[in-house]
């Protein structure tokens, strides 16, 4: 018998990379450039040989990624900075090993022995025939290269497995090898680096330049900033897609960027227009796809579910809960599509599929399996929303839901999970899950008012009233209309929310659901309140009130003393706000509502300041503070925060009151909510006047004029200007100042507040003064004090007075000075300041200004 040796295939061509050959583009990729670098370093002796080493004593570096990433272009150009430094002078090798070549077989490495040995400088008759016989010959080299100190550094390009790589790596640690792969090769001494999308500026970038390197004159990019941007998130930052639209683009240079855009907005035609001059998106991502299926069909089946998730990501429980199967299972399977790399893995643990991944993958659903799966993610996602719902609005004793081990674990849930539950809303509603619409809606009510997401608020609340209004059961109407009230009122869309609380009151009456109305009735309140209606405001809160403790409803009571606390106080029925918030405070207490309690202490430390009980109001502030720290509401503690630097500010602690403003001023930030932002400027500026730190101060006063003017909220900015006018008088800027007190004046006025507008005048009168227009100022001042007469403001009666009598005497009315001041002192008195009083009485019984 005669045994041939099988053919070991055609020999593969192997490229050298030496300095001065063109690495082509990269852009966007400098991180990992420098850790690539880093690994290929040469070690601190490189004639060091260790024949017995083993492959692990070599460094490895495998980059992975999808197809059309980038990967060969990120190696070679960091073979090739290599290369330039002089690192591998024994040559830097370039192999495709075709592990994804549509229509062509991987190389094995019995077919690249002879080219490898031809670049390494042997002879081609010193090349054995036999695979084998190359292999021990190419090791042999490598060695002998090490130990001439000319190390090696191989670039093994588009590996599909392993093994088609094992047997070719260097045995000494002097060598590199630099591999790129779609999948997670089982090479267990390898530095993988994971290569994701670009940026965004990195995509526009590389679009630009490819545009420019054919025309260094297009004018799009300069005309087009945004298309370029929309361009390449159509081509969701994938290098592959990004260089086949800038092809088009220059293939076609009447083409404008807006054009393909539009031309690739459709999601269910869009890949076939990322095909163009050999470079097919669809062709790279169908490879893969098949290849895949064809050993781990189950893993692909997998994939096409995760399509019907509407959010940017997913958990592995959402996984397992969308195709039916165990956890365990579902996470053995996504860590297949990781290792393919059709699936990404964040560094926090959940999962991302690509965008043109999806709309590739989404043609293998069928419409039944993605009817199924739909209605199992959204089942889902209600079950545990209302689950973690739970321990936002439960109460000690309540039964609760052990699915989260308490309310921080919950909230973390709902952090995590908030972008996926709203987008889950929308998708409900568009696609006919009405129930699911509603359910989880409610579910998402408490969380999105408590983390201050405002937007989200107002678009899930408006696809559940879309979504109620369909059903025949009116008691969903009322739920809907009034939770959409509360996100309209939140967003400062006061009108259109007293009309949804309005809308829910005849609801809940009508079916007798007294409890529902109760809660109605407290909200259209504070809708109420914001259009400064105070006097239906408390009407509304006392109904409330009534309907509460009629049903025994002991927390919805509590709310309804919060915020008829906060309705008194602005009409300054001060000692009635403070019976109020200690009533709701008791409530709370009873019932264990600790963030009502912090609501309510937040509204104590309010009106305690209004009566000049300013310690108390420091110590209530303080409460309020620890209490929404503990809940984690960190709206609710920012809003503490600017109350307690108002408070501190009172009892002259002013270095600590600019500390406390600066505190609340980063947790708006942090939230995004701007409106709280600008009162904690308007806040700081008044702290830093008082620290005589004036032009911080006018700073702080401007920005809060600009945050103001940005949301429209004309009352703020008219607080805004009259604080800006203080401050500016204080830097001897007396024309800003009267500038700004006219201004503050005059948007008091549109806005109906008279306690404003008086403010305004008193304030611009003092400017006056300064500037010796006397007779001006004396005007200023009558007509802040007829408004304080008219709103029944003793103090600011006599705020009102005594300076009436110091314009007096600028124009030497001596008498009717004098007598100004012992009205002040009448007034000081009737408003407990009597320190004030004391000083007036005695001036004016000296009968001297």
């Amino acid at each position: 018998m005669i045994a041939a040796a099988a053919e070991p295939g055609p020999a593969v061509l192997v490229e050298p990379l030496r300095p001065g050959r063109a690495s082509g583009l990269l852009v966007g990729r400098g991180n990992e450039v420098d850790q690539l670098l880093e690994l290929l370093t040469p070690a601190p002796d490189p004639a060091v040989v260790r024949p017995d080493a083993g492959r692990g004593a070599v460094v490895v570096s495998a980059v992975a990624g999808m197809g059309g990433i980038g990967k060969t272009a990120l190696a070679v150009h960091t073979a090739l900075l290599a290369a330039g430094r002089g690192w591998f002078p024994g040559g830097v090798l370039l192999l495709d090993l075709r592990g994804y070549a549509p229509g062509q077989a991987p190389v094995r490495s019995e077919q690249v022995y002879a080219s490898l040995l031809r670049e390494l400088g042997v002879p081609a008759e010193r090349i054995p025939g036999t695979p084998v016989e190359q292999a021990g010959l190419y090791h042999r080299v490598l060695d002998q290269l090490a130990t001439a100190g000319a190390r090696v550094l191989l670039v093994l390009d588009n590996a599909a497995d392993s093994t088609q790589v094992q047997d070719l790596l260097p045995r000494q640690l002097a060598h590199r090898a630099l591999i790129t792969t779609r999948d997670l090769l089982g090479l267990p001494d390898a530095r993988r680096i994971f290569l994701d999308v670009l940026s965004v500026a990195g995509a526009a970038d590389l679009l630009i330049r490819l545009l420019r390197a054919d025309n260094l004159q297009d004018p799009r990019p300069d005309t087009e900033p945004t298309a370029v941007a929309r361009l390449v998130e159509l081509c969701g930052r994938l290098p592959l897609a990004v260089r086949i639209v800038a092809a088009i683009l220059t293939d076609e240079p009447a083409l404008t960027v807006t054009a393909l855009a539009d031309q690739l907005a459709d999601a269910e035609t869009r890949l076939h227009g990322m095909a163009y001059g050999g470079g097919d998106v669809a062709a790279v991502i169908d490879f893969s796809y098949r290849r895949l299926a064809a050993h781990a069909p189950e893993a692909t089946e997998l994939l096409t579910l995760l399509t019907v998730n509407p959010g940017p990501d997913l958990s592995t429980e959402t996984a397992a809960a969308i195709a039916d199967i165990p956890t365990a299972v579902a996470a053995t399977r996504l860590r297949a599509l990781r290792a393919a790399s059709l699936l990404q893995h964040t560094p926090s643990g959940r999962w991302q599929l690509h965008d043109l991944l999806a709309l590739y993958t989404r043609r293998h659903l069928a419409l039944s399996a993605a009817d199924q799966a739909i209605s199992r993610l959204l089942s889902y996602y209600c079950a545990a929303a209302d689950a973690a719902d739970d321990h936002l609005r439960g109460l000690p004793g309540q039964p609760i839901q052990d699915r989260f081990a308490g309310r921080q674990e919950a909230l973390a849930w709902f952090d995590v999970e908030h972008t996926n539950l709203t987008a889950a809303v929308a998708h409900a509603h568009q696609t006919g899950y009405l129930d699911h619409t509603t359910r989880l809606a409610a579910s998402l009510k408490r969380y999105l008012r408590w983390r201050w997401h405002l937007n989200d608020w107002v678009t899930v609340a408006t696809h559940a009233s879309s979504a109620a209004a369909t059903f025949p059961d009116p008691q969903r109407r009322a739920i809907a209309s009034n939770n959409l009230g509360l996100a309209l009122r939140a967003t400062r869309r006061f009108d259109e929310a007293i009309t949804a609380h309005q809308l829910a009151i005849g609801i809940y009456r009508d079916v007798g659901d007294q409890h529902g109305e109760g809660q109605a009735w407290n909200n259209l309140g504070l809708a109420l309140q914001e259009v400064r209606r105070f006097d239906e405001a408390i009407a509304a809160h006392q109904e409330a009130g009534n309907i509460s403790r009629k049903v025994g409803d002991r927390r919805g009571e509590g709310q309804a003393w919060i915020n008829l606390g906060n309705a008194l106080r602005e009409v300054r029925r001060f000692d009635e706000a403070v019976s109020a918030d200690q009533q709701a405070i008791d409530i709370c207490r009873e019932v264990g509502d600790r963030r009502g309690e912090g609501q309510a202490w937040t509204n104590l430390g309010k009106a305690l300041r209004e009566v000049r009980r300013f310690d108390e109001a420091v110590s209530a502030d303080q409460q309020a503070i620890d209490i929404y720290r503990e809940v984690g509401d960190r709206r609710g503690e920012g809003q503490a925060w600017t109350n307690l630097g108002n408070a501190l500010g009172e009892v002259q602690q002013f270095d600590e009151a600019v500390s406390a403003d600066q505190q609340a001023i980063d947790i708006y930030r942090e939230l995004g909510d701007r409106h709280g932002e600008g009162q904690a400027w308007n806040n700081l500026g008044v702290a830093l006047w008082e620290v005589r730190r004036f032009d911080e101060a006018v700073s702080a006063d401007q920005q809060a004029i600009d945050i103001y003017r940005e949301l429209g909220d004309r009352h703020g900015e008219g607080q805004a200007w009259n604080n800006l006018g203080i401050a500016l008088r204080e830097v001897r800027r007396f024309d800003e100042a009267i500038t700004a007190h006219q201004h503050a004046g005059k948007i008091h006025r549109e806005v109906g507040d008279r306690r404003g507008e008086g403010r305004a005048w008193n304030n611009l009168g003092i400017a006056l003064r300064e500037v010796q227009r006397f007779d001006e100022a004396i005007t200023a001042h009558q007509n802040d004090l007829s408004i304080c007469r008219e709103l029944g403001d003793r103090y600011g009666e006599g705020q009102a007075w005594f300076n009436l009598g110091s314009a007096l005497r600028g124009v030497r009315r001596f008498d009717e000075a004098v007598s100004a001041w012992g009205e002040a002192a009448a007034a000081f008195e009737d408003a407990g300041d009597q320190k004030a009083a004391a000083l007036l009485r005695r001036l004016h019984g000296e009968g001297r200004p």
